[in-house]
C-alpha cells in the first residue's frame, strides 16, 4: 500500500448530473446542472495535513477506476459513497471483449492484501434505491464487514433516528461523546458478518461495522456522509474528527 508519507484516500461518487424541465404555462425552460456532494467530506479532512482525498466523481469513475491491483495500490483507503455497481463494473467501450479487469474483485483484492474499504450508505450504496446499487452477492460485499440484503435496503425515517453505541472504546470513536451524535434522516439496512465489531447500531440493524479482511480493514456506515441523510451530521462538530479517525483505522495506523 501507499504507505510511505501522507495518507491517500480515493473518494470516489458523491456527484451527479442533473436534467430538468420548469413548465411555465405554455413554455418549456429545459435547465441542466451538477451536484457534487462530495465537499462536506473533503472540506471536513482538509485540515489534517497527514491526509490526501482524491475525488473521482461518478460521470468520470467508469473510465478512470484504476484497472489494475497497482494502480489501486497507490491508494491507502478506497472511499466510496453513492456510486453503484454499474458503474465500476463497465468500462466506456462496452462493445469490446474482453471488456477489461472486474474491478469488483479487484476492490476484494486490494482490501486483501492490505487496503482500506470505506462504503458509506445512501441510495446509490450497499442495494439502495430499488436495489439499483446491487452490490449484493458481489465481490465487495464478501470485503465488507456487513452482509447486503436482496432488494431495496433504504430505511426512510423523517423523524430521525440517533446511533446507538455499544462499544466503549474504538480508536474511529475515541474522545468522541457517544450522546452528542446526531439525528438521522435514514440508512441502507445492513446485517453485521460473524466476526465483525459493530460500533454502533439503530435497533437490529447494524450503522457502524467494522472487521479485518485478509491483511486490510473495511468499513460499512449505513447513512449519508452528506445530505439528506446526513443533513445534522455534515454540521456535527465531531464530524472531521470521526471521519479523520476512521482513515487513520482503515490505513492500519491505529
Amino acid at each position: 500500500m501507499a504507505t510511505r508519507g501522507k495518507i491517500k484516500v480515493l473518494f470516489v461518487g458523491e456527484t451527479w448530473i442533473v436534467s430538468k424541465f420548469h413548465i411555465k404555462g405554455f413554455d418549456v425552460v429545459p435547465l441542466g446542472g451538477y451536484e457534487d456532494f462530495s465537499v462536506w467530506f473533503q472540506k471536513g479532512l482538509g485540515t489534517y495535513q497527514d491526509l490526501e482525498v482524491f475525488h473521482m466523481p461518478n460521470h468520470m469513475a467508469t473510465g478512470l477506476f484504476p484497472s489494475t491491483l497497482d494502480t489501486l495500490r497507490e491508494y491507502d483507503v478506497l472511499v466510496l459513497s453513492d456510486v453503484g455497481r454499474n458503474t465500476l463494473t463497465f468500462y466506456p467501450d462496452v462493445f469490446r471483449v474482453p471488456m477489461g479487469t472486474d474491478r469488483l474483485t479487484l476492490i476484494r483484492d486490494f482490501v486483501q492484501q492490505g487496503g482500506g474499504l470505506l462504503m458509506c450508505g445512501g441510495w446509490m450504496s450497499f442495494q439502495g434505491f430499488r436495489g439499483m446499487a446491487n452490490y449484493h452477492g458481489s465481490p465487495v460485499e464478501e470485503a465488507l464487514p456487513v452482509s447486503l440484503c436482496e432488494g431495496d435496503d433504504r430505511v426512510e425515517t423523517p423523524e430521525g433516528v440517533k446511533p446507538e453505541f455499544i462499544v466503549d472504546r474504538h480508536p474511529i470513536v475515541e474522545g468522541i461523546p457517544k450522546d452528542s451524535w446526531p439525528l438521522f434522516l435514514g440508512y441502507n439496512r445492513l446485517h453485521a458478518k460473524e466476526g465483525a465489531t459493530v460500533l454502533a447500531r439503530v435497533g437490529n440493524d447494524a450503522f457502524i461495522v467494522v472487521w479485518e479482511y485478509g491483511r486490510g480493514r473495511a468499513m460499512a456506515f449505513a447513512s449519508d456522509l452528506a445530505p439528506h441523510w446526513g443533513s445534522a451530521f455534515v454540521n456535527w462538530e465531531y464530524y472531521p474528527k470521526f471521519w479523520y479517525q476512521s482513515i487513520q483505522w482503515l490505513a492500519g495506523k491505529c
